[in-house]
């Protein structure tokens, strides 16, 4: 999860003067974890539900909401920067959305040069899906002039001198041979043109989503910037320049808005309008346990930097802020409430429920699945169902497809929910190369697939996997092992040759069998080498997966 250092002297410079002591008792309180602290600073970790958290500016406005020491939404004045950004049709097929804002009066050092650059990657990650969805750029205004033009232009079109380098270089080049170009270069290297963003005079800010120019680079001099985040969700694009434009606010600086001028119409940004909710009183305090009223909850949404109106007995209208966008539906007004009262004040009490608890079929299958495993010499492991697509489809050889992402993952190796078990087998061995062989291991659990016809829009599947390495293992010992796991789970063993990316070409067979209830359908045989490579593996592998439908 993102981490953010701050110290002491940063809150007291935003208006707020408290003790390090009660500052490490109330930060949890307003859903953080304190990685570490001294006599100067501390380093706190937020959730990725909340990237207004993710600069010192955005914790110090919530701060003095939580303390009371200011209530009510803040108000940001958005002055006419008088300057367009034009978006070129031929940008709308790579990268197609551009937000763009101007701050006039900021000041740097160079601890603050160093807090924007680690708040700008940690919004690249927790809203930008490492750039792939949003992607900033901030720059310093004076060296540049408008109106600016947002492109797409072939790799070979251009030339300017990236950040932290000496010469210039194509957009090519630096795909090639720079470090972030090498390291981004899968965003764009399906396409044959590439976004740039330039001024009037034709000087390069920025290849978005890789690197900004080195013209443009921030300094302790810059006072007056230009924010542009680019992407290839619109709302996300919005969301993300909200919140930059409001942290850089708090530390003082005026916001100034951009015309966007599109093919399809132009609008202004940023647009920090309010979002307007209402929240039930008495599911508040149903959710809550606690005995609320509408004059407390008003109270508590304003500790929230929310303002909050008084519509009947049992509705609060909350006025949300544009920099809130984790506010999506009721409940999230419930958990701020909650937030704001004290979770650490609410009394935690037991249900009044009588049941007679019965063991469900499904847990029972799981057991018995154990036991014949167990029985066989495997040992049983437990991998998250959060993986990512690295590990998940590159290292597997594998065509990454429809699949379940999370929205806002709590870090790069937590992306997805998992469609297979075997990724997380081979992970398993990676991390315990260390140790003797053979290595046997297992696991039973649940999968999920995007299914639109599915109220939920998703399909939940059981499925059993199982690995083996050392020196010699080879597909005759997995076959038997296929075979003995499924005649013992009470399913016929028929098989077919099959080909399967992540494993070797002649050496792998398909499973299917149907049962009374039940029927199976899977795979095993060798792991391709190169497969074995990718989780960096000496010895071979033999691994077999089951699905489990019932019928």
């Amino acid at each position: 999860m993102p981490v953010i250092t701050f110290d002491y002297e940063d809150l007291k410079e935003l208006g707020i003067d408290i003790d390090k002591e009660k500052l490490i008792e109330v930060l949890p309180m307003m859903g953080s974890d304190i990685e570490d602290f001294d006599d100067e600073g501390v380093k706190v970790e937020f959730f990725p539900n909340r990237p207004d958290l993710l600069s010192v500016e955005g914790v110090a406005r919530s701060l003095r909401g939580f303390l009371g020491i200011e209530k009510g939404m803040p108000e940001y004045e958005v002055r006419d920067s008088g300057l367009e950004v034009t978006v070129d049709e031929t940008v709308l097929g790579v990268r197609p959305y551009i937000g763009m804002a101007v701050i006039d009066g900021v000041r740097f050092n160079d601890k603050k040069l160093k807090q924007v650059m680690e708040f700008q990657e940690d919004l690249h990650w927790v809203i930008g899906r490492d750039r792939k969805k949003v992607a900033i750029g901030i720059h310093d205004l004076d060296a540049v002039r408008g109106p600016f033009t947002y492109q797409g232009v072939e790799p070979e079109a251009v030339s300017f001198t990236p950040l932290d380098s000496v010469c210039e270089m194509t957009p090519r080049e630096i795909l090639e041979e720079h470090p972030k170009g090498v390291k981004y270069a899968h965003l764009l290297r399906e396409h044959e043109r590439y976004p740039l963003i330039t001024d009037s005079r034709g000087n390069v800010l920025s290849i978005p989503p890789i690197i900004n120019g080195e013209l443009t680079k921030l300094t302790e001099k810059t006072e007056r910037i230009l924010v542009d985040v680019t992407g290839t969700d619109e709302r996300a694009v919005q969301q993300t320049l909200n919140i930059i434009c409001t942290s850089f606010a708090e530390a003082g600086g005026s916001i100034k808005s951009v015309t966007i001028k599109r093919p399809d119409g132009e609008f202004r940004a940023p647009d920090l309008s309010p979002k307007n909710m209402t929240v039930s009183v008495e599911r508040a305090s149903r959710l809550t346990g606690l005995e609320l009223d509408p004059e407390t909850v008003r109270e508590l949404l304003m500790k929230a930097r929310m303002d909050a109106e008084i519509v009947s007995e049992d509705e609060v209208l909350a006025s949300i802020p544009a920099y809130r966008v984790e506010v999506l539906h009721e409940v999230d007004l419930v958990e701020n409430i909650a937030v704001q009262y004290c979770i650490g004040r609410i009394e935690p009490e037991l249900p009044e429920i009588a049941t007679i608890a019965e063991e469900d079929s499904w847990n029972r299958a799981d057991e018995f699945i154990r036991e014949v495993m167990i029985g066989l010499g495997f040992q049983e492991v437990m991998s998250l169902m959060l993986t990512n697509e690295e590990n998940h489809y590159s290292k597997m050889r594998l065509e990454v497809d429809e699949r379940v992402e999370v929205a806002q993952p709590i870090s790069q190796d937590r992306t997805m929910l998992r469609k297979s078990l075997l990724n997380g087998l081979l992970e398993f061995f990676e991390d315990n190369k260390h140790e003797d062989l053979p290595q046997r291991i297992f696991e039973v659990g649940d999968v999920v697939y995007p299914d639109p016809e599915m109220e939920t829009g998703t399909r939940v599947v059981k499925k059993l996997a199982c690995a083996v390495t050392h020196s010699s293992a080879g597909f005759t010992e997995m076959k038997s092992i296929a075979a003995a796991v499924v005649e013992n789970l009470g399913y016929e063993f028929r098989i077919e040759a099959m080909d399967h990316p992540s494993f070797i070409g002649g050496r792998c067979a398909s499973i299917e069998s149907r049962g009374e209830s039940s029927s199976i359908t899977g795979f095993f045989g060798e792991i391709h080498p190169e497969v074995l490579e990718g989780f960096g593996l000496e010895y071979p592998v033999i691994a077999l997966e089951i699905e489990f439908r019932e019928n």
